[in-house]
């Protein structure tokens, strides 16, 4: 999956396919995590987000979306 790079302490890299409404992320440490069933609205929220980091643990990582580590 293609990540965009994003401007954040915690956050490196962020990818998201619409298809099966997969969000791949890449930490600053550079771990890589996919979480699923992610609506696109959320996704295109998080990339406009003037925090991306406290955006994904308010609204994705608190928000008990499945996921995995890659």
């Amino acid at each position: 999956m293609h990540r965009e790079p994003v401007k954040s302490q915690v956050l490196r890299s962020v990818g998201y396919d619409p298809d099966s409404r997969t969000l791949e992320i890449e930490f600053a440490g550079g771990a890589v995590y996919r979480y699923f069933d992610v609506p696109e609205d959320l996704y295109l929220d998080l990339m406009t987000a003037s925090s991306h980091g406290e955006f994904f643990g308010r609204r994705i990582r608190d928000a008990g979306f499945d996921y995995e580590q890659v």
